[in-house]
Parts: structure tokens; sequence; C-alpha cells
């Protein structure tokens, strides 16, 4: 199998875990495989991944070899591989629009972004960037709240025919006119909003969905979350928040046995504290009630490093991209967008999505077309 080159906008804690990730299954992990869904999907194994192309605004980070660029300020999250090879991609000047809160650039340097003062691109030069590099998938992990940049680069994709994978909570691939532009273009896209291996949004929907299953009805619920990353300091800016809780809280709701009112539900990020760095903290709590009407109710703390809990989801929504784009396929890949994501076009039960993706890789779903329940 040829290897899957990648181009990553936004070399923050989610990419420097990505990337310690490729590193680490290609040596030492390599024997262990733990913590990967899949070892070998469709014949693409993470040794086969390889950054080709990388953008990022903080002048940090902007110019310097990717090895070096994913440890640098304000990124915070563990360091689980210490041998990372130089990759000869330097970190290019990316497009800020409205990827930086203006409230990030006032905090101590350790903590907030630093903008470059180098040339921003422009989107033909962003294209030609992606067409040069060999780029078959760009992964997006700009900050919660980019709307405008998301598209940009999204737009970028388009036009140079690489597989757009969505991570954050800007909807590209559940915007109908983004979907259909991919589709007629033949581009494959999955999105949007990652979902993180064992975190927050899967337990919420697993319990929820369990409650439905066993017949205890589900009154209210919350999930709160702390984390000290810049995602966290970003979400500060609520008006940064609107698509991200959202996203989050159909998460649950479209799990459940029956949607609860606005007032019975709180899904979404709830504080900064700096100290907890990459450690996120869920406080989940569900009320229902059980045979005869009996009430009951689950507390839940669930703690995780945050961007180690995405890395080995990106690394199957990348091999999925790829295979999709091996196959010809174009526009939303539904199998695993409603696998891995928190807002796909399409919400289905956990366990009727991972069937398909299933069918998906095996190319007996070879479009990874997903039916509504």
């Amino acid at each position: 199998m040829n290897a899957i080159q990648i181009a990553v906008v936004g070399i923050g804690n989610c990419a420097s875990s990505l990337i310690q990730g490729l590193a680490h299954y290609s040596n030492g992990g390599a024997n262990e495989a733990i913590g990967l869904s899949r070892w070998d999907l469709a014949g693409y194994r993470p040794k086969d991944i390889k950054v080709v192309a990388a953008w990022d605004v903080d002048r940090r980070k902007v110019g310097k070899d990717v090895a070096e660029a994913i440890f640098a300020k304000p990124n915070c999250t563990a360091v689980f591989c210490d041998h990372v090879p130089t990759s000869g991609v330097k970190v290019r000047m990316g497009a800020v629009l409205d990827g930086v809160s203006d409230h990030m650039t006032e905090f101590a340097e350790d903590r907030g972004f630093r903008i470059s003062d180098a040339k921003e691109p422009t989107l033909d030069e962003v294209v030609e960037v992606l067409k040069a590099s060999g780029a078959d998938v760009l992964m997006n992990y700009l900050p919660v709240g980019s709307q405008k940049a998301t598209e940009f680069y999204a737009e970028a994709a388009l036009r140079a025919k690489v597989a757009f994978v969505n991570n954050i909570p800007v909807f590209i691939a559940s915007n109908p006119e983004w979907a259909r532009r991919f589709l007629e273009a033949g581009v494959p896209l999955i999105g949007d909003d990652i979902k993180a291996q064992l975190g927050a949004t899967i337990v919420h929907r697993v319990l929820t969905d369990l409650f439905a299953q066993r017949g205890v009805r589900l009154d209210r619920t919350y999930q709160l979350n702390t984390g000290g990353n810049t995602d966290f300091l970003n979400m500060l800016n609520k008006g940064r928040l609107a698509s991200k809780k959202e996203s989050k809280t159909e998460a649950v709701q479209s799990v459940a046995e029956r949607r609860l009112e606005d007032d019975n539900i709180h899904v979404g990020p709830s504080d900064y504290v700096a100290w907890q760095n990459d450690n996120k903290v869920c406080f989940l709590r569900m009320e229902g009630q059980l045979f005869g009407g009996v009430p009951m109710n689950i507390e839940l703390r669930l703690s995780v490093e945050d961007s180690p809990n995405s890395a080995g989801v990106a690394i199957d929504l990348i091999r999925c991209a790829k295979l999709a784009k091996d196959r010809g396929v174009g526009g939303v890949i539904h199998a695993p967008a409603s696998s891995f994501c928190k807002h796909p076009p399409i919400q289905v039960p956990d366990s009727a999505a991972y069937a398909a993706l299933n069918d998906f890789i095996s190319g007996e779903n070879r479009d990874g077309s997903v039916t509504r329940h």
C-alpha cells in the first residue's frame, strides 16, 4: 500500500498527540498496538501516515520543523513519545481570519497565542501547497469557533481535491451545501467534531442509550467539563461556543428514548482551570425513573488526558478518508462520520455506526452509506 500523506491545520495539542502517536506506533509501540481500535485498516497501518504540510499562526511554531513545533508553547499535552524524528516539513504561516479569539493574545506567554508577523497565505497559495505536497488528507485542528478559517481550508481542500477531515465543531460535513459541493467534486469529506476514544461524549451517549434499552426514563442530565489547555482557554469566549454546545448536546439527544426539554439537559464546556493543563475532567449526572416511577440517579467523574484521547480516532479517520479516496468515493463518508464524530450528518446509535463502519472498511459497503434509524 502507498503511504497516506496528510496536511495539518493547527499544530496544537491534538496535532501533537497525533504526530507523537505516528512516531510511537512506528517504533517501539509497533510491537504492542495498545490504544488502537484497529492496527490494520484495509491494509493501512499507522506507520503509513506521513505529514507533508502544516500550518499554524503562532510565532513559536511557524518556520519550525513539525517535529519541533508540536512541543512548543502553549502546547501542554503529555509527552509519551521521546523521539519524534525530524520530518523535513516546516510549519507554514496560516490564515488567521477568526481562528484566534482576541482574548487569547492577552494571556501569559506559556498560555495564550502569539501571532506571527509572517505573511498570511492566500487561498490559491494554500491550494498550491496542498497539490505540490501530494497530500491525500487535510486534518482540521483549528480552535472552536473558527468558522471563517475552517471554511477557508475546506475550500482549499475542495479545490486541491484533497480529502477533508473536520475535527472541530464548525459544521462542514453536516452543512448540506458543503456536503453537496464535496460530492459533486468527488472529494471525501468526514466530520464534524471528533469524538474521543473514551471521552465524555461517548460515555454519556452509551449510558443514555442504556437507559433507553433498559426502559429507564431519563428525566434530566448534565455534563460539566473542566480543563486547562488552549481549547478550554479559547472557550472562555462564550461567543465561540454555539456550535460546540449544539454538537455535544445533539450527540446525547440523538440516542435518548425521547428528547429532553432544554431546561433538563446541559452538555458543554464549563470552565478553564489552568493547572489541569491537558487533563480534562468530566462531571456527569443522570436522573431517571425505574419500574413504578421509582427515582434513581447516576453520578460519574471521568478524568482523561484530552488530546491523546482523540489521536487514535484521528488515525482511523485519516485511514478511512484515504480508503474512500482510493475507491473514488466523494462527498460525506457517513459510516466513519457517524462512528467517529459528535455531529455527523446522520446520527445513529453507536452499535449501528460501528457495524456500518466495519462494512465500509471491509468493502461490503464501499461508499460508507448509513441508514437513518
